[in-house]
């Protein structure tokens, strides 16, 4: 057209909507994404009249301005839209008859995907076109593409309606309906300020987007979208009608308030934010379901799902929140975002909810006629990473679009299957309760339960019983070997029988602890075995702690004895308690018989009180039994098979639970245990040297010494040649990289092993064997792992991975960490209130995993309930330790670690609550606050600390501070910098 015919040719100009404005943003941002470009099929059979179908298009184009409109933001300060009186007419024929079958169906494919990439010049109208592709003499398929910015769902049924009625009545008439631009100019005079009002208090205090926590493989480096459906049947569609009907509850309602509850237990949260669609269509606009153009809009839907809510009460109140919402739901997206606390350039939702409830069923125009439409089909995709789309017809319809480049087919199927069992499950009465709507499936309420059948025999003797036992078979046998010095199995165990007979004449008996403050060393292994011999719990104090640490342990404890050596200088004195030298009182001791002690000690009793950092400023001692240490050992002995004679390391500090395995792993299986120099155990160069020397076959690392290991070991000269000696090495402590157990592989034919287990129970509690040249990522289904699962459950210990809730999460969900079994340690000494926090009655979890399967039998119509057996077996141990650990099911069973839920780290594998630094730091004259964060993008974790000083007079020294804190802490708990600032930055919520 000539310039001023264009001129002429223009009809009307007006602003956009709040959805078209969002759209456009969208569109100009990624304009090769093939978003908002939907595609409608219409599968027509019959006798085609190809000219008067393309009249009757013509003519509904004509009669709507939406159609004929295009789209301008660069030569005005808004963006406007402009429709035209004439355009011209998009309609392609393509005659694929001749081609068989599968043939067509390939090239339909391909056609499909290449229209949706031909983007429209949004400056030039109509933003549609039509392609006829004949596939036989009677059969057709009529695909209408268009740019979702010029109309919605429910527009597009209805001008398939009005096509259809003009073609089959030959009539040129066709009542007009209000034009777009009406529209518009109602949304002119809506009160803005209301709205932003009303948008801000609905969102207030929200700041982080509902997440889903499922990644994919990583070398996918565009969208690739997929989808996914399931139904549910006739029967289920209409009970679930009649259950919202009953209850005076929209179907939209009970689908949206499924959907909040699922996106709570899949991301742990009790506060979620969703997007849903409106029709946008305002019931006070006349004639407006009958308008054609894009009313639609995305709205965020925030729901607070109270678990020991009446399930119906909650739902009516998600229904009264949306009809408030309806009155202010021509608010753009991008206002509603900027009226939120979420971060700007972050999104405020990632998943949609659409209800596709459109008054006009196209789908039954055509019939008995002699063209007829069998099938309309709709290919669409959104920006978000997951759109969820219902329809209802005999069947209730779920069609999940989704990019896979984000989640896994397994991962939607599963999300699709929950989605459904939660509708299901809500039409069954359960005491109504939100908590008691179903989630797993029966496949994994068994799997679960299988993966946690760990039940197996261990030995019902104490720790020093089984040591005695070794000794009589092997007295002759090296026990111990530090430098060179060595004890036979006979010479220590009379050693340690003549400190236990002495220790009881101080009054050692079961439950007393006793403390012992001494380097690595033979005296050590003495005192240790010495103590458990009389009955008691060893308690370590390592004298590379602060005093006062020290001090307020021993206090803490009231431990009565302190075993230790003359060397040691900062052993705080204490008038109640009496110090033992192992050195310089042995004559004395050696004066006591060196026969097997006596003691009325049982499997119940504790054996070691190992304390653990704080988050109230304080460590904690976790108590630790026979029963979980027996059962940890001898399962360890099954699993690996210790030779007699084998030589194993011992280096990790004796304040730290790995020590414990070193030590009796080894004794209580004829081992030979050699012990590392002091600070030994921090020198890679010595500990190779010592590998070599002793020929030792097991090593323990944690994966940040290992690291250093294997580096220090790379440099040496015919690295391959070295450590022949070596059969496995066991990591544990904090996560293992994936690129860690590439590299330990490249150097090392030896086998590697991934544990896990907190102090708070005896040792280890999963455990998983790394294997060379293995792709993790390809074995566990491309899920993105970064680091080594820490594998499956020992013997007698169950892992339960549970919500805030305490309700089991589905397998792939992420969930928090409970630990189940004779494991699982006493508690904590002297803290009654912090026991009952963190240790919890196990029935309340078992109940939990019982009700799941309840429920899952009463929806599949089995309401006999014959209870089946308990998921997982008795034990000793009634408690269930909450490990503030997060981690999920893969789908063979492996758990996969993937964090912490609180303020606790690990470094080189000590755990530090960040909260004990920041409470020591703030009793710093000076200081009015501090955080410590730990910087994990270096080559090496540190741990920085950001203080505020009381007034601005206030000078802080760091060497000070490092003082300061060196009298309370250990040195690995000690920031390396400290960064002093005037105030912390807030969140736009105060927090």
């Amino acid at each position: 057209m000539q310039a001023v015919d264009k001129r002429k040719n223009i009809e009307n100009i007006y602003p956009l909507s709040p959805m078209q404005q969002g759209m456009l943003f969208h569109t100009l941002l990624t304009p090769e994404s093939g978003i908002y470009i939907p595609q409608v099929c219409l599968n027509l059979t019959g006798k085609l009249d190809i000219e008067r179908m393309q009249t009757a298009w013509k003519q509904a184009i004509n009669n709507h301005p939406a159609l004929r409109s295009a789209f301008y933001w660069e030569q005005r300060d808004r963006t406007f839209q402009i429709v035209f009186r004439q355009v011209e007419f998009p309609w392609k024929t393509i005659d694929w008859q001749n081609l068989p079958t599968q043939e067509q169906t390939a090239k339909l494919a391909e056609f499909l995907e290449c229209d949706r990439a031909d983007k429209f010049d949004l400056k030039k109208p109509p933003l549609m076109r039509l392609t006829l592709i004949k596939l036989a003499v009677d059969k057709y398929k009529l695909i209408w593409t268009q740019h979702h910015l010029i109309l919605d769902g429910w527009s597009s049924a209805l001008v398939i309606k009005e096509v259809f009625q003009r073609y089959y009545s030959h009539s040129s008439y066709y009542p007009n309906s209000r034009p777009y631009g009406d529209y518009i100019a109602w949304l002119q005079q809506q009160d803005k300020a209301a709205a932003k009002e009303f948008w801000q208090k609905q969102l207030q205090g929200f700041t982080e987007p509902t997440l889903l926590p499922i990644l994919t493989q990583k070398n996918i480096t565009k969208k690739q979208p997929s989808e996914q459906s399931c139904n549910l049947n006739s029967q289920q569609t209409i009970t679930l009608q009649t259950w919202a009907k009953q209850h005076q509850l929209t179907l939209n309602t009970v689908l949206q308030g499924a959907f909040a509850l699922l996106l709570s237990r899949y991301c742990n949260t009790t506060d979620v934010i969703f997007g849903a669609t409106s029709s946008g269509r305002p019931a006070n606009l006349p004639g407006v379901a009958s308008m054609v153009g894009l009313f639609i809009n995305t709205l965020p839907v925030r729901v607070q799902v109270s678990p020991q809510t009446n399930l119906i009460d909650w739902l009516q109140k998600i229904q009264s929140q949306q009809a408030a919402a309806w009155e202010y739901e021509y608010t753009s997206l991008l206002e509603i975002q900027e009226f939120s606390e979420i971060s700007r350039g972050t999104s405020l939702f990632e998943s949609i909810l659409v209800f596709e409830n459109y008054p006009v069923d196209a789908s039954g125009i055509g019939e008995n006629h002699d063209l007829n439409i069998t099938k309309i089909e709709s290919v669409e995709w959104t920006s978000f990473p997951i759109t969820v789309l219902v329809s209802v017809g005999k069947q209730l319809s779920i069609k999940l679009k989704y990019d896979s480049e984000r989640f896994t087919q397994t991962f939607i199927n599963k999300f699709l299957e929950h989605f459904c069992i939660i509708l299901e499950g809500m039409t069954v009465n359960y005491g109504n309760f939100v908590e008691n709507v179903p989630l797993l499936t029966q496949t994994e309420i068994e799997s679960i339960t299988q993966w946690n059948q760990t039940q197996a025999d261990y030995p019902q003797e104490c720790i020093h019983q089984q040591f005695e036992a070794i000794v009589e078979r092997i007295p002759n046998n090296i026990a111990v070997i530090f430098g060179e010095q060595k004890l036979t199995y006979q010479e220590l165990n009379q050693k340690a029988n003549q400190l236990a007979n002495y220790l009881q004449d101080l009054g050692v008996k079961p439950e007393t602890p006793v403390g012992i403050c001494i380097e690595r060393s033979l005296e050590m292994v003495i005192g240790i075995l010495g103590i458990i011999k009389a009955g008691g719990a060893y308690v370590p104090l390592d004298p590379d702690y602060p005093t006062q640490r020290l001090e307020y342990i021993i206090n803490q404890t009231q431990v009565s004895v302190i075993l230790t050596n003359v060397e040691i200088q900062n052993l705080p004195s204490q008038k109640e308690t009496f110090i033992l030298y192992l050195d310089r009182d042995w004559q004395q001791i050696s004066q006591y018989s060196p026969e097997n002690s006596q003691t009325a000690v049982n499997l119940d009793n504790a054996t070691y009180i190992i304390y653990t950092s704080g988050s109230t400023g304080n460590p904690k001692g976790v108590i630790n039994t026979h029963h979980g240490l027996s059962n940890r050992l001898f399962w360890m002995q099954n699993q690996y098979g210790l030779e007699i004679a084998e030589p194993v390391l011992q280096k990790t500090p004796f304040s730290f639970d790995v020590s414990v395995w070193e030590f009796f792993w080894t004794l209580l299986n004829g081992g030979c245990l050699v012990m590392a120099k002091p600070e030994g155990h921090q020198e890679p160069h010595y500990l190779i040297e010592l590998i070599e020397k002793e020929k030792i076959t097991t090593v323990h690392f944690v994966p940040a010494m290992l690291e250093v290991f294997l580096e220090t070991l790379s440099s040496t000269k015919e690295s391959q040649k070295t450590l022949t000696s070596l059969k496995r090495v066991i990591c544990s402590g904090e996560a293992l990289s994936v690129t860690l157990q590439s590299r330990f592989f490249q150097l090392l034919d030896v086998e590697l092993h991934n544990l896990y287990g907190p102090t708070e129970a005896a040792i280890d509690v999963t455990y998983y064997q790394c294997q060379p040249e293995s792709n993790l990522n390809n074995k566990f289904n491309n899920n993105n792992l970064n680091t080594v699962p820490i594998g499956r459950p020992i013997n007698n210990t169950q892992i339960f991975i549970l919500d805030k809730q305490m309700q089991p999460v589905p397998i792939g969900i992420p969930g928090e960490i409970y630990i189940g079994g004779i494991g699982v340690a006493r508690g904590y000494w002297g803290r009654d209130d912090l026991t009952s926090e963190r240790f919890i009655l196990r029935q309340k979890a078992e109940g939990r995993m019982q009700n799941a399967e309840d429920r899952r039998q009463k929806i599949e119509g089995r309401i006999n309930f014959i209870s089946p057996p308990l998921p997982f077996p008795p034990s000793s141990s009634t408690l269930l330790y909450k490990t503030g650990d997060l981690a999920r099911y893969l789908d063979d069973g492996n758990i996969e670690y993937l964090g912490r839920l609180d303020n606790q780290v690990k470094i080189r594998g000590l755990r530090i609550e960040l909260g004990e630094i920041e409470a020591q730091l703030q009793r710093y004259p000076g200081i009015k606050q501090a955080i410590i964060i730990l910087n994990q993008q270096a080559e090496n974790s540190r741990l920085f600390a950001y203080i505020v000083p009381k007034s601005n007079t206030d000078e802080l020294d760091s060497s000070h501070l490092r003082e300061f804190l060196a009298q309370k802490l250990p040195e690995y708990m000690i920031p390396s910098d400290f960064v002093v600032i005037n105030e912390f930055p807030l969140l736009p919520n105060g927090k």
